[in-house]
């Protein structure tokens, strides 16, 4: 996936596969499975599609290393607008929310082993056991509610760099901005009154495709930042 012609299309081809797998776990899943505020519903759900279960905790563990080779194909793309500014984007879109999807899984493995009933549990009733596993679904949506905080703040040196470049188009840069500022709303919203939240993520919808454009330009058009200049050859100096 590595273009030495076009690197911004190996890093759009990153981005695409992010994009086709992250939804599983994040989104597809919890619709299917999940029952609101109905912790016997949801388990009885996980063990009757405990494949699509392990296929979504696959996902995020797919998910964790792609970040890290996407925000690689970055920095290749843009250390030579601006280098610090790339090393945050290694930084916050890659490092640290591979991270917690890695924390993430942690978690779902722990409502498989809670199903399972080993025999350190049976000191918890099947209630018990189930209300012990639907916290830890929980604590899944609380992750992602911090982890958008690093969603949003990676793609601000990001959107900075595509501005900056003069290879790529600038609206880019400035719809990447406003989808980054658009993530930090969502988290505050969940943490300071998470009662908005999803009328926050409705209505802040346009700003979210700004990821999904500059994908699709990576991937169609892609970049390809301007070679540096030859240096002189010393030897030929006076």
């Amino acid at each position: 996936m590595n273009s030495p012609r076009n690197p911004g299309r190996a890093a759009g081809l990153w981005y695409l596969l992010l994009c086709l797998l992250g939804p599983l776990r994040l989104m597809y899943i919890p619709t299917k499975l999940f029952v609101r505020d109905d912790a016997a519903a949801t388990l009885g759900n996980i063990a009757a599609h405990q494949l699509l279960f392990r296929l979504g905790i696959l996902s995020d563990l797919f998910c964790g290393i792609i970040l890290i080779f996407l925000v690689l194909a970055f920095y290749r793309l843009f250390q030579g607008v601006d280098r610090n500014l790339a090393i945050l984007v290694v930084i916050f879109g890659g490092i640290m929310p591979a991270l917690i999807a890695f924390i993430s899984v942690v978690g779902d493995l722990s409502v498989l082993l809670i199903l399972r009933a080993p025999d350190f549990l049976s000191a918890f009733d099947k209630p018990q056991r189930d209300a012990l596993a639907f916290l830890f679904l929980r604590l899944r949506d609380l992750q992602n509610t911090a982890a958008e905080t690093l969603w949003g703040l990676w793609l601000l040196p990001l959107a900075l760099l595509t501005y900056r470049s003069r290879f790529l188009p600038r609206f880019l840069g400035v719809w990447l901005a406003v989808n980054g500022f658009a993530y930090l709303l969502l988290s505050f919203t969940g943490v300071l009154s998470p009662q908005f939240q999803n009328t926050v993520f409705i209505y802040a919808q346009p700003a979210f495709f700004g990821e999904l454009a500059f994908m699709l330009w990576l991937l169609i058009k892609g970049a390809t930042p301007p070679s540096p200049p030859p240096q002189a050859n010393p030897t030929l100096a006076p």
